[in-house]
């Protein structure tokens, strides 16, 4: 059955929290999708809903975060100590993980990383929060299976189930050399199929569709897109295989791009929500208007020095409209903002 949030489940959660049952608010939530959980948490106020998130286990509220609003993530963490922080941060790929990271302030993302208990997870983070974040490095998660070409099929088996244990999903396996280079993809029906005693060398497909770390990310959409990849791999600028982008990472920097320009597309030239502050909508506003009005005033000192010429030519009266043209700008843009809220 599709979730539906309803007045009654979120009167029920709140009537949970104020009774303080963890037990039963515990098995109430398991019921639902962590990206359920977020809706549910958007729906009510920040202390409810930060005692939902230190309530649940980290494994679990790492989902909800990711799902959440960014805005009302960066309120909840900062209720949260770095050690809280880096709780949820271990348990969410790194990709997602380095996004978190970047939006703390210096001084706490230095404690969270240093919280980290994995080494080699802080360590991919800090890598990732190198690149620019609408360029492939950025996107990348680090998480992969890799295989060696002069592996045989038996220990590629072996090698792959090790790191399928630090894998969410599987889109595909790469081949790359002793240097780390990639060299192609490794499709899983050739794997099961081929001779236990050969060499990956031999049954890997050469033709693989790869990014740079510097490629910006219009432009692995538009690869992806092109040739219908669910991941794309990610070299650096000697050619070794340093991560992955999956289409879920894609999609999300797609909708992002198409709402900037979307905003800018009315006028607007912040990317702003429907529940930001009344002074972040009108500074979003500002610098088209400004020139709107400007240009009003403009206008309208030349018309006043033509009032003969426009008595005279009454046809000139039709170029009036140009300065209320302020009005419409404001409403184009206060229309844009609501629909993109409703969206």
């Amino acid at each position: 059955m599709p979730f539906e949030l309803t007045k009654e489940l979120i009167e029920k959660i709140e009537s949970l929290i104020d009774e303080s049952n963890d037990a039963e608010l515990q098995t109430h939530l398991e019921e639902f999708h962590h990206a359920d959980i977020a809706e549910i948490l958007d729906d009510l106020n920040m202390e409810q809903a930060t005692y939902i998130i230190k309530l649940l286990d980290s494994e679990q509220t790492s989902e909800v975060l990711m799902e959440m609003d960014e805005d009302d993530r960066e309120k909840i963490l900062r209720n949260l100590n770095a050690k809280e922080i880096a709780e949820e941060i271990e348990e969410m790929d790194t990709d997602d993980a380095a996004d978190i990271v970047s939006e703390l302030s210096e001084d706490i993302k230095t404690q969270v990383i240093s919280n980290i208990k994995d080494k080699e997870h802080a360590e991919n983070i800090v890598e990732l929060l190198k690149y620019d974040e609408n360029s492939a490095g950025g996107l990348m998660a680090k998480e992969l299976i890799r295989v060696n070409e002069n592996w045989s099929v038996t220990g590629c088996m072996t090698e792959m189930r090790n790191q399928a244990e630090n894998v969410t999903r599987v889109h595909s396996i790469y081949v790359v050399d002793n240097k780390g280079k990639l060299k192609g993809r490794l499709s899983l029906k050739d794997l099961i199929t081929a001779p236990s005693k050969a060499e990956i060398g031999d049954v890997y497909i050469r033709n693989v569709d790869y990014v740079d770390v510097h490629t910006a990310g219009e432009e692995v959409a538009r690869v992806m897109q092109k040739y219908d990849l669910e991941a794309i791999p990610v070299v650096d600028e000697f050619g070794r295989l340093v991560g992955r982008i999956t289409v879920d990472d894609i999609i999300d920097f797609i909708r992002e791009e198409a709402d900037k320009d979307y905003q800018l597309a009315s006028g607007i030239t912040e990317d702003v929500e429907i529940t930001d502050s009344i002074w972040e909508l009108t500074r979003a506003r500002l610098p088209w208007l400004i020139i709107g009005l400007f240009g009003g005033m403009l206008n309208a000192t030349i018309i006043g020095g033509y009032e003969n010429a426009i008595a005279t030519i009454p046809a000139l009266a039709f170029f009036m409209p140009l300065i209320t043209a302020t009005a419409g700008n404001v409403g184009v843009q206060s229309s844009a903002i609501i629909v993109q809220g409703l969206a």
